[in-house]
C-alpha cells in the first residue's frame, strides 16, 4: 500500500462530537519525484482513520471527503468513549494532539490503479488510485526528517509482521508531464536482482546523479522566475540535494578507479605462448550436477548391473555411458562394487556404502521403524547381533528397617537372550525393455518396486498383534501377546478416555512418557485430524495424515496398521540392523511367480511348483535382502488399544 502525506489545516472543531473539518493541501514536491493526482482518488465512505499508520490502532472514521482544486476536503470523527483503559487513552491523546496542533499531518494510504512513468526520471505519476485509509501523523516544521522517520517506523512495523516494504509517495503540485500508460500496479524491483557488476552500479549512479541535478536546477529556477529567494523548505531540500550530489560524484570516482584497476589486471584468454604461461595455475570451471532423489542412485546402480550381466559388457562402462556426466557418483559406485565382487566370496552385488546408503535413506521415512529416532522422535535401543543380553525378569525391592532389626532379602531374576540377524527379502522381476528405458520414470518404477515390498514386510511384522514370529525366520511384533485396552467409543471424549487409559497403564509400568511414541494407522490419524468440537475447532490440532503429535507425544502413521493404536516406549525396544542391503541378480533362474510360493526342495517329499524361466522371458530378477531384527525388552513396554474406530459415525 502506498502513502501520500499532506498538511492538515483545521477549519472547525466540535468538542462534543469530536469532529474535525479540514483540507489536505498539496505540499512541496517529493524528492523521489512521485506525483499523486488528488482528483484521481477512488473511495467509498466511511474510510478508516488510523493513528500514526498503525492498523491495530484505529481512532475513528472519515465520514465526508470531497476532491477540489485545492486538495481533498475531509470531515472526520474521532470516537469518544467513557470506559477507562488503553483505548480511551489512545483516543483522547489523538483528539488532544490534533486539536492543539501537535499533530498536523495527514497520510493517505492507497493502492495505484493507473500510473505513468515521468519522462526523464525514475518517478511515477498516479492518475487513479484506490483510497484505503487515512492516518493522522506527526509532521513538524522539519518536513523531510519527519517523513524519513515515518518511513522508518512503517518499515519496521511491516518487517515485524512479515509484509514487504512498499513505496512511500506524497501529494505533489500538478505541472509535471508524462506519457500515460495503464498499469494495474507500480512496477517494483524483482527480488534477488541486486546489481552484481561495477558497470551496472556506475550506470545506476549516473542516472540518479542526473535526476538530482535536474531537481536542483528546478528549485533554483523556480525562485528566480518568481523574483524571490528560496523559502525554508526549498533551501533545506536544495542543500540536501547538493550534499547528495557530492556524495554520488565521489562514489562514481571510486567505482571508475576500481573498474580501471580491474581492467589493468585482466588477462586475455588464449593459447599460451610460453612454458610459464602454460604451466600457470588457474581455477577450473566446474558444473555441479543436481543430486537425484533418494533411492534413484540405488536404482541406477541396479539397472547398470542388470544390463551388464544381460549384454555381457563391463558394468562400469555402461554406468559411464548412461550417467557419466549427470551422475558421476553412480560410476564410482559401480566400479567399487565390481572390484569388491572380484575380491570377495560374498555373492551380494552391493558391498559399498554408496549403494545401500542411498536405498536405506529412501526406505527410512517410509517405514515405522525407520522414523524412530528421526525428527525429534525417540529412538530404539540399538544392540549388535549375536551379543548376549542380560535383562531383569523381576525387580528387586528395598525396605525401611528399624534399628537392630533384620534386613529383608529380595531375589531378582534375570534372563539371558541374544538377537540373531534375520533377513527380509523380496524378488523383483524387470524386463530388458524396462532396463533399457532411459526415462526417469523407469528408474523410479524399479526403485519403488523394491522399496515398497521391503517397507510393507517390515511394517506388518513390526506392529501386527497377530504376528507371533517364526524362530530364526521372522521376529514377533512388539504388540504380540499383550493385554489390550478396548476402545470405549468414537467421539472426542471416548478418544481422550482411551488415550488416558493407555497412558495410565504405560506409566504404571514405570515407562517414561518422554520416550513414548504413538503408532496408528494413517486412516485413524486422518479421522482424528478432522474431528471438531462444539465451537468448530479441531479436537486434535497437532495431528495430520502423516503423523505429528497426539496427546503431547509424537505419533507415527502407517498404512499397514489396522484398527488398533499402540503406545511404545522406544527405549524398551531392542533393535539390530546391519545398515545395508544385499542385492543379487540373475537372468537364467526359474522363478515361482507367487507371493506365497509352495515349492519345497528339502521336505521329505519335495513339492514341485510351476516355474517361469527368466532367460525365456528375456527378464532380469533382482533379489534385495535387508538384515534386521527387533525385540521387546519387556511386555509392559507397549500399551495397546484395540477396536479403534475414532472419528467414525456412531453406530
Amino acid at each position: 500500500m502506498n502513502r501520500a502525506y499532506s498538511l492538515l489545516t483545521v477549519k472547525a472543531v466540535d468538542e462534543d462530537a469530536r469532529e474535525i473539518e479540514g483540507i489536505a493541501t498539496t505540499p512541496t514536491a517529493d524528492r523521489t519525484g512521485d506525483i499523486v493526482e488528488p482528483k484521481g482518488a477512488d473511495f467509498k465512505l466511511p474510510i478508516p482513520l488510523l493513528w500514526q499508520h498503525k492498523s491495530d490502532k484505529p481512532i475513528g472514521h472519515v465520514t465526508f471527503a470531497k476532491v477540489t482544486d485545492a486538495g481533498i476536503v475531509i470531515k472526520a470523527k474521532i470516537t469518544k468513549i467513557d470506559e477507562p483503559g488503553a483505548l480511551k487513552d489512545r483516543l483522547d491523546e489523538a483528539w488532544q494532539s490534533i486539536k492543539h496542533g501537535l499533530v498536523q499531518g495527514l497520510s493517505i494510504g492507497f493502492q495505484p490503479l493507473e500510473s505513468a512513468r515521468i519522462e526523464g526520471s525514475y518517478s511515477y505519476r498516479f492518475m487513479k488510485w484506490l483510497w484505503l485509509e487515512l492516518s493522522a501523523v506527526t509532521i513538524p516544521a522539519n518536513w523531510e526528517a519527519t517523513i524519513t522517520a515515518i518511513k522508518s517506523v512503517d518499515t519496521e512495523l511491516r518487517a515485524a509482521s512479515g509484509e514487504k516494504q512498499h513505496r512511500v509517495v506524497r501529494l505533489d503540485a500538478p505541472g509535471a508531464s508524462g506519457t500515460t500508460s495503464k498499469t494495474k500496479s507500480i512496477p517494483a524491483p524483482k527480488e534477488g536482482t541486486d546489481m552484481k557488476t561495477i558497470a551496472e552500479q556506475i550506470v545506476a549512479f549516473e542516472a540518479e546523479l542526473q535526476a538530482k541535478q535536474t531537481k536542483l536546477t528546478e528549485i533554483q529556477g523556480k525562485a528566480l522566475e518568481e523574483g524571490r529567494t528560496k523559502d525554508v523548505a526549498e533551501k533545506e531540500e536544495f542543500d540536501t540535494l547538493r550534499e547528495e550530489i557530492k556524495s554520488i560524484e565521489l562514489e562514481l570516482k571510486d567505482l571508475r578507479d576500481l573498474e580501471a584497476a580491474q581492467a589493468a589486471r585482466a588477462k586475455a584468454v588464449g593459447t599460451p605462448k610460453t612454458a610459464a604461461e602454460g604451466s600457470a595455475a588457474r581455477v577450473p570451471v566446474s558444473i555441479k550436477a543436481n543430486a537425484p532423489e533418494p533411492g534413484i542412485r540405488f536404482a541406477r546402480y541396479v539397472r547398470c548391473i542388470g544390463l551388464a550381466h544381460k549384454t555381457h559388457r563391463d558394468p562400469a562402462t555402461i554406468a559411464k555411458e548412461l550417467y557419466g556426466e549427470r551422475d558421476p557418483q553412480v560410476v564410482e559406485i559401480v566400479k567399487a562394487a565390481v572390484i569388491a565382487s572380484n575380491t570377495t566370496t560374498d555373492a551380494a552385488l552391493i558391498g559399498n556404502e554408496g549403494g545401500w546408503a542411498d536405498f536405506v535413506e529412501f526406505l527410512r521415512p517410509r517405514t515405522i521403524i525407520g522414523r524412530f529416532g528421526q525428527n525429534g522422535i525417540p529412538g530404539f535401543t540399538r544392540i549388535p547381533f549375536r551379543v548376549p543380553l542380560i535383562t531383569e525378569a523381576s525387580e528387586s525391592a528395598a525396605y525401611w528397617v528399624g534399628e537392630g532389626k533384620a534386613k529383608p532379602l529380595t531375589k531378582p531374576s534375570w534372563t539371558r537372550t541374544e538377537m540373531n540377524p534375520l533377513k527380509v527379502a523380496n524378488i523383483v522381476v524387470a524386463t530388458m525393455e524396462q532396463l533399457r528405458d532411459s526415462s526417469p520414470s523407469g528408474e523410479v518404477l524399479l526403485r519403488n518396486s523394491i522399496v515398497n515390498a521391503v517397507a510393507k514386510a517390515q511394517d506388518q511384522a513390526f506392529i501386527d498383534p497377530s504376528n507371533a514370529g517364526t524362530a530364526n525366520v521372522k521376529p514377533a511384533s512388539i504388540t504380540n501377546g499383550l493385554t489390550a485396552v478396548a476402545s470405549s467409543g468414537n467421539d472426542g471424549e471416548a478418544v481422550r478416555a482411551d488415550a488416558k487409559a493407555a497412558m495410565g497403564k504405560f506409566v504404571l509400568a514405570n515407562n517414561a512418557l518422554t520416550s513414548g511414541v504413538w503408532v496408528m494407522s494413517a486412516t485413524t490419524a486422518l479421522s482424528l485430524s478432522l474431528m471438531t468440537n462444539a465451537l468448530g475447532q479441531a479436537e486434535f490440532p497437532g495431528l495430520t495424515l502423516n503423523g505429528g503429535t497426539f496427546m503431547g507425544l509424537p505419533a507415527i502413521t502407517s498404512q499397514y496398521v489396522g484398527n488398533y493404536v499402540a503406545l511404545v516406549n522406544a527405549e524398551d525396544v531392542y533393535f539390530g540392523d546391519e545398515g545395508e542391503v544385499a542385492v543379487d541378480m540373475s537372468t537364467e533362474a526359474s522363478l515361482e511367480m507367487m507371493d506365497n510360493p509352495t515349492g519345497d526342495t528339502i521336505a521329505a517329499t519335495p513339492v514341485a511348483a510351476e516355474l517361469v524361466s527368466l532367460w525365456q522371458t528375456n527378464s532380469v530378477g533382482f533379489r534385495a535382502e535387508r538384515t534386521v531384527n527387533w525385540m521387546r525388552r519387556r511386555n509392559s513396554a507397549v500399551a495397546l488399544i484395540t477396536g479403534v474406530a475414532w472419528g467414525d459415525p456412531a453406530s
